[in-house]
């Protein structure tokens, strides 16, 4: 019986999410971005967002290499290749999920005596509450690598659930080979998010601390770490970085704690969310008391240590079961003090994820008898909260499946959180933006395309202006400056949509930073919107491509001073050295300096205001060109 009803379980879950997520199809903005860096890829101009820059524009590297390698596969439209991976993937990632649980409770074994006694039901709980929320069905098919993470918490907690329940005397050849494969998994946390790497280092911790040969702890480490370390040298060398340049652009360092808690209400409260977590903690709490009931007491050995006794207890369901739960806290703190995401709820459904899967199914199992092991006042006690606890579950998740989530949500309000999805279809009038194509519908995006077309052959920089339908134009002298390279640069936020609806010999950068180093070495804006921290003024642009600086040339809203003032802080010795570091060619020289100097290129910070950033190289400033 409990087999029979899992399975339907598993089925129903993953069904109902599914046709959740197709309905809400979608391909964010964001999504498109690590789009850009895979033509690339498939180009044969390396893991670049623009051609010749060597700038890793993409968190999570796993989700990058994936997206390229089933693009490559099937020679399929880019945008449909992610967007079913990212719909497989977080559909698959619940029934995963719901098995782990169901083994971590001991249901795929033989039943214990008070189970034996009862007719046990297998319910979702923890998984209704995910597939539930709007947000969860928004993100399954976002672009984003959500769904990978998911899928890959998923992953580990089914190894790390099957570890538990392995015998310490286990040792063949299969026990090995899976303990080494849970710690390839739990290696791959920083590649999948560099923050998920909380998250595998405890399940590492974990399984280290428990009884095992030495042999076997060495072998386990070198099998957790070759990849991780691995990608780690090859990021220094190659990038000149210690972590992916998206997060030097949002300085994943800094602590925003006023604005992650009032993410964190952002979430909360239009789902009034509080309800089933509590409903969650009571029902593992049942499910370990029932548990300890139906188990017989241990008998512990007077001759074992006390060390050998904690390691044993590490190595058990209750230990896993505090390690997750520990992990998702730390998840959740992590993101508050980040001060959460400009996306609505999209950086808490990953800890919300991990807390829900010592949950993701509830037993109930209905005493057959008065009498034995599962009767009794208790036993009947424990089925009607089991009940009671899973009825008020299915009851929130029908009402909040239908909510309309955050009020307002299209607008980008002081908090600076918006619906993504409901803001980009409203902008668009696209029910399901899914290519590249679709989002040539958002303001200025066709005038982009007409811009880049009509002066393609002189190269310069196109500029947003205030009307929708133009872009400002300042153009290359003629002929161009020595080593510039005669192209089109085009400096805008959105950098997907406007990367994808280019050629990769358009060059695409951002006020941001998370595609041009320049800006994303700036200090932190501290009262900027979230997501949005750093934002350099557009006449450093002018003064990097260079583009005429001068006026008619030069827009009028920009300064003629500070674009002199910008190209003299560009030879400071330093910001040279961190050009270099992604524009130089890569050769074993290269690769050995930006290895060397990542750590320092990692903290180095530019000044936005140029002439503060002269002051701080110390060099001299430019006289002023004149008046307008």
């Amino acid at each position: 019986m409990p087999t029979g009803t899992f399975a339907i379980s598993a089925v129903v879950v993953a069904a109902l999410f599914a046709s959740g997520a197709w309905q809400r199809r979608w391909i964010a903005d964001d999504g498109l971005i690590v789009l850009r860096t895979v033509r690339n890829l498939l180009a044969g101009n390396g893991p670049v967002f623009n051609k010749g820059e060597r700038v890793e524009a993409n968190t999570s590297t796993v989700w990058t290499y994936l997206i390229w390698f089933w693009t490559w596969i099937t020679d399929a439209q880019i945008e449909y290749v992610v967007l079913w991976i990212a719909l497989v993937l977080s559909v698959a990632a619940l029934p995963l999920a719901m098995f782990g649980t169901y083994r971590l409770l001991g249901m795929s074994e033989r039943a214990p005596a008070a189970h034996r006694a009862a007719v046990v039901l297998v319910v979702p709980l923890g998984a209704l509450v995910y597939i539930a929320l709007p947000p969860a069905r928004d993100f399954a098919t976002s672009g984003l690598e959500v769904s990978l993470c998911i899928f890959w918490v998923a992953v580990l907690w089914c190894q790390v659930v099957a570890w538990s329940r392995r015998s310490p005397e286990t040792t063949g050849v299969r026990a090995n080979a899976a303990t080494l494969a849970l710690g390839f998994t739990a290696g791959l946390s920083p590649l999948i998010r560099p923050e998920l790497a909380i998250v595998g280092a405890l399940v590492l911790l974990l399984v280290f601390a428990t009884t095992m040969t030495w042999r076997m702890r060495i072998a386990f480490v070198a099998v957790a770490a070759v990849l991780p370390v691995g990608y780690q040298i090859f990021r220094m060398g190659y990038y000149g970085l210690l972590i992916p340049n998206t997060a030097v652009a949002k300085d994943a360092s800094g602590s925003k704690f006023e604005q992650g808690f009032r993410y964190l209400g952002n979430l909360f409260g239009p789902y009034v969310l509080l309800l089933p977590l509590i409903v969650a903690l009571l029902a593992l709490a049942l499910v370990w008391f029932a548990r300890s009931r139906s188990l017989p007491t241990p008998v512990r050995s007077a001759s074992v240590g006390r060390v050998a006794r904690f390691r044993s207890r590490l190595r058990s369901p209750g230990a896993v079961v505090v390690v997750v739960l520990v992990a998702g806290l730390l998840e959740a703190v992590y993101w508050l003090r980040q001060g959460g995401d400009f996306m609505h709820a999209r950086v808490l459904l990953v800890p919300l994820f991990l807390l829900m899967l010592p949950v993701m199914v509830l037993p109930i199992a209905v005493p057959t008898s008065l009498r034995g092991a599962g009767g009794g006042i208790v036993g009947v006690g424990v089925a009607v909260a089991s009940t009671a606890f899973f009825v008020t579950t299915v009851v929130w998740a029908i009402v909040t499946s239908h909510s309309p989530g955050m009020p307002n949500g299209t607008d980008i309000g002081r908090s600076g959180i918006v619906d993504e999805r409901r803001y980009y279809i409203q902008n668009i009038g696209i029910e399901h933006p899914v290519t590249a194509e679709d989002y040539l519908n958002y303001p200025r995006m066709r005038a982009m395309v007409e811009s880049i077309a009509e002066h393609s052959d002189k190269g310069g920089v196109l500029l947003p202006s205030g009307n929708y339908d133009e872009w400002y134009y300042d153009p290359l002298p003629v002929p161009p400056p020595a080593g510039v390279p005669k192209q089109i640069t085009v400096f805008f936020l959105n950098l997907g949509m406007t990367s994808m609806n280019s050629s990769l010999d358009v060059r695409v950068i951002d006020q941001m930073g998370l595609a041009y180093p320049i800006a994303s070495h700036t200090e932190r804006l501290e009262d900027a919107r979230i997501g949005h921290d750093k934002d350099l003024d557009t006449e450093w642009v002018i003064a990097e491509s260079g583009a005429v600086p001068i006026y008619p040339f030069l827009p009028l809203y920009l300064d003629q001073d500070w674009v002199r003032q910008a190209k003299e802080a560009l030879t400071c010795k330093p910001t040279q050295d961190l050009i270099a570091s992604y524009e130089a060619p890569m050769n074993l020289t290269r690769f050995r300096r930006n290895l060397v100097q990542s750590f320092d290129f990692t903290d180095y910070r530019i000044d936005r205001v140029p002439r503060y950033e002269l002051q701080r190289c110390r060099l001299p400033i430019p006289a002023p060109v004149g008046q307008r």
